[in-house]
């Protein structure tokens, strides 16, 4: 089934249960799918569809550094189901051995030799990983192993 009948059939059981923490999340990945195909004249599949779920979980984790450091909780929690909700339709997280092991398999398949070849690396895992890790943390962890 596609990511995208999957939010609209979330979207209706929210409504349903009447469960707004759920259904407010889920409205704005819609909005937001639908204002990236009408900007774009595309149709998105389950990878472009993740990649705005990506995007604005990105945003509310920013939001929520930015609330916790005013000392706005209430708002900040707000923020944090919003993630919890948004991550529900995220693919399952790699794990840090199997984020290494894929690091090593593309530095060894673009013969990799140092930071010069960084992009080649990210070039190559970005489609293998995307929406499965953090790609801040995948591009420091690239950066320990190729400067090792």
């Amino acid at each position: 089934m596609s990511l995208l009948i999957t939010l609209k059939d979330a979207q209706k059981d929210a409504m349903r249960a009447k469960d707004k923490q759920r259904l407010n999340p889920i409205r704005m990945v819609l909005a937001a799918i639908k204002q990236r195909e009408i900007d774009e004249q595309i149709t998105l599949d389950d990878a472009g569809i993740t990649s705005v779920i990506v995007k604005l979980v990105k945003q509310r984790r920013d939001s929520y550094t930015q609330y916790k450091d005013a000392g706005r909780d209430d708002l900040a929690e707000i923020e944090a189901n919003e993630i919890a909700a948004l991550e529900t339709f995220l693919p399952q997280q790699l794990s840090d051995e199997e984020i290494i092991a894929l690091i090593d398999a593309a530095i060894a398949d673009t013969n990799a030799a140092g930071m010069q070849d960084m992009g080649k690396v990210m070039g190559s895992l970005k489609p293998q990983v995307q929406g499965r890790t953090d790609m801040g943390a995948l591009s420091a962890k690239i950066k320990a192993r190729l400067n090792a």
